[in-house]
């Protein structure tokens, strides 16, 4: 059998009425009426209803009808039509034509599935079963069958179009895109490393990358200036409901450029992507400090779609004579509050002081919460009357507090528990309030991030260590030079949720050297690890900078899925278990033999038989 004349079961038209078909994909769903049987016939196009009637088919070709069932592969050919007045059917793109069958081809047979996959009823109005219930773990075992769902696989099509706009556009912006080594060499970047074994060199291994970070920055020493990769990078991190152990990321990088370039080029690409999926974004997009981020909101990710906005009162309360207050700017602290304007009805005082400040708020970390509540131009709560007729005044002013508001006051020695736990107790106000739009996309760019994180003697990279500091004079041995320094990073935030991130890189070699001693590297071991590198930077190294997206999170943001495995073909579970090639598994003794490896599992070998050492 040829499909030279085949069509598209979703690419006709009322404009094909009268016309001769042949069409072949899977059986969505049947209806019988006795001697005529109707079915959906679904291939990636879409679907068609297709109907077996002994009026237009040999006896043969009915009883072989009569034999379908769903996800029976077939291939029929036929005469569209019209359907009648009153039958048409709104749920599919071809709901006003049917195709009259007159031959019928069983290709492949399917046995009783796991679960149902047809997502179109075929008669108006009617229910159809989906798979909310089913567990995702029976899912990804048979993903294969959950891929011909019409929503996964409309998924996995989508996610196409937007690698084919982004290739697009970097092509249109003179970027190459450049493939980049999967067997590499273990650096430290901040996540655990897969680790692979090699058997041609004996108890030494590969590493899977976790981001072509050090090999993109060698393409910009090797001068080509503007490089690209739809890169696939693997992190054995922790494990979060939304990650994966295996992952796509958007990599970029360029030379001669500034962060104005970055900012620029990366706008327009995610407005292009963003499009394909019917949402419109407008750039420029607006910027913030990582010190903006963190004082007004309490996160370096921060949800700028709605207000909430954290304000603080520690200057206005100086004098104050409420106790709890008085210690904490005596220890040096903060007092903090956020306006929660117009919903004093919707925030009963049983909610405010034994959920929120009994329960909540401590679960956040704080010790307590403060809460007032503005009624006929006063402020109104348990404790209002320690402040002072002045102090009342200027927290209302400050946080422009009128008739109907509620405002939530924490207090602590540490800066960063006010700001965590008010930026976590603004989310969860905004959830449970319905404050967030929730078809509305805000991007933000947060920018200026600290260099180092220290704590104590200890001093790490706050992204990785070839990020460019915001000058070059400083002591890598003085911990609290090393705590004030900026970077010259950026990342791009849509509705509280980093897609990106990136920096200009370092391309002098003192200063990368000065990094690596501020994070405690010995001399051997940044040879060891990075000497390769360095020793590019030695040749005219060029100035750079570049960017990552995850593509798999920002995919699933633009479809709208609840997780970002409903935007990858074969994704491992939230275990990063694989259900369907139940990987990882164990491998055979030879095969550890060959890797150099049976002594590492416990196995070792006495008078040529194996012994088991332990277990591990």
């Amino acid at each position: 059998m040829t499909y030279t004349e085949r069509s598209g079961c979703g690419t006709l038209a009322p404009s094909d009425v009268g016309s001769a078909v042949q069409l072949a994909g899977w059986v969505d769903a049947l209806r019988d009426h006795g001697d005529v049987l109707f079915i959906h016939l679904r291939d990636r196009s879409g679907i068609i209803q297709v109907v077996f009637s002994p009026k237009f088919m040999s006896p043969e070709d009915c009883t072989l009808a009569d034999s379908l069932r769903n996800e029976f592969c077939i291939c029929v050919t036929g005469r569209v039509i019209r359907r009648e007045h009153n039958t048409e059917n709104p749920n599919i793109g071809t709901g006003v034509i049917e195709v009259v069958a007159d031959t019928l081809v069983v290709l492949n047979r399917s046995r009783a599935l796991p679960f149902s996959i047809s997502e179109k009823a075929m008669v108006s109005g009617a229910a159809v079963g989906g798979v909310e219930t089913v567990g995702e773990d029976l899912r990804l075992k048979y993903r294969y069958l959950d891929l011909r769902r019409p929503t996964i696989q409309g998924n996995i099509i989508k996610r196409h179009k937007i690698n084919k706009c982004v290739r697009d556009y970097l092509d249109q912006q003179g970027f190459i895109e450049v493939e980049t080594p999967m067997l590499t060499k273990s650096t430290p970047e901040g996540a655990r490393d897969y680790l692979v074994p090699s058997r041609v060199h004996p108890k030494k291994f590969y590493a899977l990358p976790q981001s072509p970070q050090l090999f993109k920055q060698l393409l910009m020493v090797s001068g080509l200036e503007r490089y690209y990769q739809l890169a696939r990078c693997f992190r054995d991190e922790d494990l979060r409901p939304n990650r994966q152990p295996e992952f796509t990321q958007l990599d970029m990088e360029a030379s001669f450029i500034d962060e104005e370039f970055i900012y620029h080029t990366t706008e327009e690409l995610i407005v292009r992507m963003f499009a394909v999926g019917g949402i419109a974004l407008s750039a420029p997009f607006p910027r913030m400090t990582w010190q903006e981020a963190i004082d007004t909101t309490g996160s370096d990710s921060p949800d700028i779609r709605f207000g909430l906005r954290l304000v603080e009162l520690t200057d206005v309360l100086t004098n104050t004579s409420y106790g709890i207050l008085q210690q904490v700017i005596k220890r040096g602290g903060i007092i903090k509050g956020i306006n929660i304007k117009g919903q004093s009805d919707r925030l009963s005082k049983n909610v405010l002081q034994n959920e929120y400040a009994k329960k909540i708020v401590p679960s956040f970390g704080a010790k307590g919460m403060t809460w007032m509540r503005m009624t006929g131009g006063r402020l109104e709560s348990n404790i209002v009357q320690f402040f002072s007729d002045e102090e009342q005044q200027a927290i209302i002013t400050r946080l422009g507090a009128h008739d109907g508001d509620v405002l939530v006051i924490i207090a602590d020695a540490s800066h960063a528990r006010v700001n965590k736990v008010l930026g976590m107790l603004r989310l969860h106000m905004a959830e449970r309030l319905d404050l967030i739009p929730r078809e509305v996309h805000c991007p933000v760019w947060v920018t200026d991030f600290p260099l180092f994180e220290v704590h104590g003697k200890n001093v790490t990279s706050t992204h990785h260590p070839f990020t460019a500091p915001d000058r070059t004079d400083f002591d890598p041995n003085d911990k609290g030079a090393l705590a004030a320094l900026k970077s010259r990073s950026y990342d791009i935030v849509i509705n509280g949720e980093e897609i990106g991130g990136g920096s200009i890189r370092i391309n002098n070699i003192d200063v990368q050297h000065k990094i690596f001693q501020a994070l405690g590297l010995a001399e051997d071991e940044i040879k060891d690890k990075f000497g390769f590198f360095l020793r590019s930077l030695r040749y005219g190294a060029p100035p750079h900078g570049g960017l990552a997206i995850g593509m798999d999170r920002v995919v699933s943001m633009i479809l709208g899925t609840s997780s970002i495995r409903d935007v990858i073909a074969f994704p491992k579970n939230r275990s990063a278990f694989c259900p369907l090639t139940e990987a990882p598994s164990a491998v055979s003794d030879k095969q550890l033999a060959e890797a150099g490896l049976l002594e590492a599992v416990g196995v070792g070998w006495v008078d040529g038989k194996k012994v088991v050492k332990f277990t591990p």
